[in-house]
């Protein structure tokens, strides 16, 4: 009997890393050599885990499981605040075998789909297969039979809540084949995702271009140097990968300011500080916005000043398109990342730029 706490089976991140360890190795359990792990931010994807809010919860369910020995968690070096990979311990296979057994074992054993009676919506489920559990899609199938189809369109938690008793559920469920192309859609359930607003500081220069800023202390430090530069109609705190999801929502700045503006990007130096703004630069164009620049400036003051000062990354090197985004900054930025080195977005401190030239 296994002495592990079942309260565990609730947390998100844990359940998706189960499902797809389960996928993987479930019929081989006990033949395992080498751990199983998975890249962490794409782990957080894959359970619908997008606000800073969840991925903040999902850390510190990690390293509760990393403390009872279920998972371990390699974090990049001088950075242990951050978590890259979790893993899978060999010897914990049969505890969380034990904790979870197969999700879908019982399903296959005593649920014929073909028989239950469908609401239009999840009619595809007579003829189609998805990896949920039939508890879950029962679920559904009940809320859209039980209530109209006009309801009012509700935050996708609320709605979680509603169906399911767990407001995190949902989400989880979201990023599954169940809502493939021509499936159900949150539509259907008369829900939306919330994104995590962005924080921002109207600027003293109307018509100007917005900056948004990777990190908390450069974006305070910025909002008082546009105090005095003028430069930005807004300063935006990006709040590390949540701008990558959030992007859409400058749309919303946009019309507190009176009108769409360029958008200019400045993070950190390393291969994550350039997959934020990357993935942001794609989201927008399918929003409708402007391309998300990179303030040329900063970066290569940025290049300047921390010559010599360097800190340094493990994990996957950058891609190249992220690269490529930096534009003339790229050659000597390649040439740091062949070091294996970075630079921090704080180099360019408040006292450096209350120095600069105002005109």
């Amino acid at each position: 009997m296994t002495t592990d706490d079942p309260r565990w089976r609730a947390f998100p991140v844990l359940r998706e890393l189960h499902d797809q360890w389960w996928r993987a190795r479930g019929n081989r359990l006990g033949e395992s050599t080498r751990p199983f792990s998975r890249d962490w931010d794409q782990l957080l994807d894959d359970a619908g885990l997008i606000s800073a809010e969840d991925r903040g919860e999902a850390q510190r369910d990690a390293k509760t499981l990393a403390g009872s020995d279920l998972v371990r968690l390699r974090c990049p070096r001088f950075r242990p605040h951050l978590i890259e990979r979790i893993l899978i311990p060999v010897e914990a296979e049969q505890r969380l075998a034990g904790l979870f057994g197969d999700p879908l074992a019982s399903d296959r054993d005593t649920v014929d789909l073909a028989t239950i009676p469908w609401e239009p919506e999840l009619l595809f489920l007579r003829e189609e297969r998805v990896n949920v559990a039939t508890q879950d899609l029962l679920a559904m199938n009940q809320f859209l039979a039980e209530h109209s189809r006009n309801r009012p369109t509700v935050p996708i938690k609320e709605r979680s809540l509603e169906i399911f008793g767990d407001e995190k559920r949902l989400d989880a469920l979201a990023v599954t084949a169940l809502f493939r192309p021509g499936r159900l859609t949150l539509a259907h359930l008369r829900c939306r995702l919330v994104m995590e607003p962005l924080g921002w500081r109207r600027g003293p220069g109307p018509g100007q271009p917005v900056i948004v800023l990777e990190n908390a202390a450069t974006w305070d430090t910025y909002c008082r140097w546009n105090e005095r530069s003028a430069q930005f109609s807004a300063v935006i705190y990006g709040k590390g990968m949540v701008f990558a999801e959030a992007v859409a929502g400058l749309s919303e700045i946009f019309r507190e300011l009176g009108g769409i503006q360029p958008i200019l990007y400045f993070g950190d130096l390393d291969p994550p500080g350039l997959e934020i703004p990357w993935r942001a630069n794609r989201r927008a164009e399918a929003a409708g916005l402007p391309p998300v620049t990179p303030h040329a400036w900063s970066y290569q003051r940025l290049l300047e000043l921390g010559a010599g000062r360097e800190g340094t990354w493990e994990g996957d090197a950058v891609g190249e398109e992220a690269l490529q985004w930096l534009g003339e900054s790229s050659p000597p930025a390649r040439r740091l990342f062949d070091r294996r080195r970075r630079l921090a977005q704080e180099h360019l401190s408040w006292e450096f730029l209350s120095a600069q030239p105002t005109s």
